[in-house]
């Protein structure tokens, strides 16, 4: 897994530390660490204190490559910063995705509100179908009965 790191002065056994600041969740989705994990790294040692680096880490937690984070911070801020995707931006569009989404979700219960009452009348009919029916074969026994002839 990729993670975004800061390099720690020289620690324990001549190995320098590794402050993951944000992991990778998937291509263009990134999660910032809360828990300040340090990872402990002789590999590390060549890069400044402070430096930020991006380190490729294992299952195992083992060291799989470590680079520089500068060219991937430009490339970022060449990417979406350069053209006007600020943080304001995204927030402004995070915020129209929720109203349409919300606009969305009343729309469905309209219509889920709308198939409900078609379905109740549809049932509402077929019940006086049913019931003129009833009435019809009702009538035309009595007049069987009464041996009343059959009206055209």
């Amino acid at each position: 897994m990729l993670h975004l790191a800061q390099v720690q002065k020289k620690g324990y056994l001549g190995k320098a530390g590794l402050r993951l600041l944000a992991s990778q969740r998937s291509e263009n989705v990134w999660a910032v660490n809360t828990d300040k994990e340090v990872v402990l790294s002789s590999e590390a040692n060549v890069y400044n204190e402070n430096m930020l680096v991006l380190v490729e880490i294992s299952g195992t937690h083992q060291i799989l490559n470590i680079q520089d984070a500068k060219d991937w911070v430009l490339e970022i801020i060449q990417q979406y910063l350069l053209n006007g995707v600020s943080p304001a931006f995204l927030q402004q569009e995070t915020e129209r995705a929720e109203q349409w989404r919300q606009s969305l979700t009343l729309q469905s219960q309209e219509l889920n509100r709308r198939a409900l009452e078609l379905e109740a009348r549809r049932e509402q009919i077929q019940a006086l179908e049913e019931d003129l029916k009833r009435e019809k074969d009702t009538y035309r026994n009595k007049r069987d009965e009464r041996g009343e002839p059959l009206n055209p």
